[in-house]
């Protein structure tokens, strides 16, 4: 960029909309443009540009398209969207991978950026029973054959299921807020202990009446024990 054209931006950026409708207004009278930089104390080359932009444009506002391109368009952005919809644990990193294999070059910080203005931020998973398709299946089937059932049918039913409860530290994954050099702070940690620190299992049931008692379990759950 030469000297003269440094000038002429930072001229521009200096400008407010009030000067530019002053440069059009006397323009629209008759003057010339050495008149008008003269009064205005606006370098000739600038008037010039302002005054062939209304002509060209009839604004003298900033236009659309302007600045740096983004790396994603339309077509990609659709791209990666179904292929996190498809298979939600794909990673940014997973992506930048695939595109850069097919020849685009784009930052895992972007494609998350992608994800966010999407609508798909990252968040834990929920736990669910590992269901086989025989499980599936036999699911399914409960569920037709049941699906008519009476009311009455229903208030004679008991439901029962068993959970374990972890004595040490927690099963799941935890989050904590911390600063950068903080992670082993004690607040900031989660105690293990090997071998697990053992659990306990419990037991309890319900039906329409109410809740059952809660039970404890010693050892393994058995046919027997319900």
């Amino acid at each position: 960029m030469t000297k003269r054209n440094l000038t002429k931006n930072l001229y521009v950026l200096q400008l407010t909309s009030q000067l530019f409708k002053k440069i059009i207004d006397k323009h629209g009278k008759g003057k010339g443009y050495k008149i008008i930089s003269k009064q205005l104390e606006v370098p000739v080359t600038t008037v010039a540009h302002i005054i062939k932009k209304f002509k060209t444009h009839r604004t003298v506002a900033n236009l659309p398209g302007r600045g740096r391109k983004g790396k994603i368009d339309d077509k990609l952005r659709r791209r990666i969207v179904g292929t996190v919809s498809k298979e939600p644990r794909t990673t940014s990193k997973d992506i930048k991978g695939e595109l850069l294999d097919q020849g685009t070059s784009v930052s895992e910080r972007t494609i998350r950026r992608c994800f966010s203005q999407s609508g798909l931020h990252g968040r834990r998973s929920r736990r669910t029973p590992l269901l086989k398709g025989n499980h599936q299946k036999a699911r399914l089937e409960f569920a037709k054959m049941h699906v008519d059932k009476p009311q009455s049918f229903w208030e004679n039913v008991l439901w029962t299921d068993e959970t374990k409860l972890d004595l040490f530290g927690k099963a799941h994954q935890l989050y904590v807020h911390r600063l950068k050099n903080q992670a082993y702070n004690e607040k900031n940690t989660v105690p293990t202990v090997k071998h697990g620190g053992g659990s306990v299992l419990f037991w309890s049931c319900f039906a329409a009446s109410g809740t059952g008692c809660l039970e404890v379990v010693e050892g393994k759950m058995k046919s027997q024990d319900y």
